[in-house]
């Protein structure tokens, strides 16, 4: 795997691995994951204690909104990238305690066979995650925790009380353009507030400096 670079997004817990492609007349070649360049590459010490426990692959028609979900016990990270298509990945900091507690992110992540590149974005436990889906688009997630039936729950995307601010406009206005047109599951929807969420005992699971 060769990993070009890595750099923190606004919130800096989140992270960008941008990896090479290497492309001829027929097509490309690239190797996606390789467990010793996460665990030994100069910039990536964050990684240094996670291993990935299980991989999902998942398809979305054009303006479906997933999210914001999250887990404990045991916690879930997810590296995520695009395979095909369009995705504007989402996410919530959701840790007591941090001084970016409630805000949400936006990131930028289509796919182009014309890159010379390709990315994952690393969601570490104590985010809100979600995603925005501009084309019928497949995703790749590898999770660093099993999914736990019952340790699960879910900010509505829409939660009026949700903090946009240090989102770029452009994405930002993708999603408020779309309002109308946005295909949001039932469960998705109605979703917790983010204020019933930090009221909910339950949250006591996602302090800062503690995941």
């Amino acid at each position: 795997m060769k990993i070009l670079s890595v750099n923190s997004l606004a919130i800096p817990e989140v992270k960008i691995i941008r990896f090479a492609r290497f492309s001829d007349s027929r097509g490309y070649f690239t190797e996606p994951y390789r467990r010793s360049d996460f665990e030994n590459h100069a910039d990536m010490s964050f990684m240094k204690n996670i291993s990935f426990v299980q991989q999902n692959e998942s398809f979305s028609k054009k303006y479906v909104l997933r999210g914001l979900h999250f887990q404990w016990n045991p916690y879930m990270g997810k590296m995520v990238r695009t395979v095909q298509g369009h995705m504007i990945d989402i996410f919530c900091d959701i840790r007591k305690g941090s001084p970016t507690l409630g805000k949400v992110v936006m990131q930028d992540m289509p796919m182009s066979s014309e890159k010379d590149f390709s990315e994952w974005i690393w969601v570490p436990p104590g985010f809100a995650h979600g995603n925005l889906f501009l084309g019928e688009t497949t995703i790749e997630y590898m999770c660093s925790g099993e999914y736990s039936q019952g340790c699960e729950a879910g900010i509505s995307p829409l939660s009026p009380d949700l903090d946009w601010s240090m989102c770029d406009k452009q994405l930002y206005g993708y999603l408020s353009s779309l309002a109308s047109e946005l295909i949001v599951s039932d469960k998705d929807r109605l979703g917790l507030s983010f204020d019933a969420w930090t009221n909910d005992p339950r949250s006591d699971n996602f302090i800062y400096g503690q995941l």
